[in-house]
C-alpha cells in the first residue's frame, strides 16, 4: 500500500453535484500558459484552467480522463480541487470527446435558448416603458 503522502485526493465540483471524489498519484491539467503536472508533494498552488482534459493516474494503476469546461485547480497539502461549470469523466478519450460534443452541444443550445428567451423579455419590459413614456 503506497506512503499517504504519495497520495492526492482528487475532487472535480460541479455546480451541483462532485463529479470525482477519488485518490490519485499523477495529476495533469492546461492552464492558459501551458499543461502542469502535479505530484503528491508538489508545492501548494492553484491555477485558472483553460477548457480541455485533466487526466489522473489512480491509485491502484490506469488513468481517467475528466473533460471541463473553464475552471480552477487547487492543490493544498493532499487535496487537488478542480471547481468547474461543466464537465464529463471518461476512460476512453475517443469516446470522452464524442461525450464532449453531445453534452455540451446539448447545454450550448438550451443555453443559447435561455439568452433568447431573456433578450426578447427585456425588450418587451424597454418596449412596454416606452409606451408608458409616450402616454405622459
Amino acid at each position: 500500500m503506497p506512503d499517504p503522502i504519495q497520495i492526492m485526493r482528487l475532487k472535480v465540483l460541479l455546480p451541483a453535484s462532485v463529479l470525482v471524489d477519488e485518490d490519485a498519484v499523477r495529476i495533469v491539467a492546461e492552464a492558459e500558459d501551458g499543461s502542469f503536472g502535479v505530484l503528491p508533494r508538489h508545492i501548494d498552488f492553484l491555477s485558472a484552467l483553460k477548457p480541455g482534459v485533466l487526466v489522473f493516474e489512480m491509485r491502484g494503476g490506469g488513468e481517467r480522463f475528466v473533460g471541463h469546461d473553464l475552471g480552477i485547480f487547487v492543490k493544498r497539502g493532499s487535496e487537488v480541487l478542480v471547481s468547474t461549470r461543466k464537465a464529463v469523466l471518461g476512460t476512453d478519450l475517443a469516446a470522452l470527446r464524442e461525450t464532449i460534443e453531445r453534452e455540451f452541444k446539448t447545454l450550448d443550445e438550451r443555453s443559447r435558448a435561455a439568452r433568447t428567451a431573456l433578450a426578447r423579455l427585456e425588450a418587451g419590459v424597454v418596449r412596454r416603458f416606452m409606451e408608458l413614456e409616450e402616454r405622459r
